[in-house]
């Protein structure tokens, strides 16, 4: 898979961060909570992201 970086709240690499594949879809980098209460099945998982972060890639048209 070819990942490229669309837009992060930060210049280095522990930031959350949305990223673009090759597949057509969008990789999250964010917090894992624990303290959501809901019922997620093992194969998935929940990323906390700042709403900042999806702003800036909407008014940098990138999604």
């Amino acid at each position: 898979m070819k990942v490229t970086k669309l837009v992060s709240t930060c210049d280095i690499t522990d930031c959350p961060t949305l990223y673009a594949t090759d597949r057509e879809t969008l990789l999250v980098q964010g917090v894992k909570p624990t303290d959501h209460g809901l019922r997620i099945p093992a194969h998935e998982t929940l990323v906390e992201i700042p709403m900042d972060l999806i702003r800036k890639a909407i008014r940098d048209r990138l999604i």
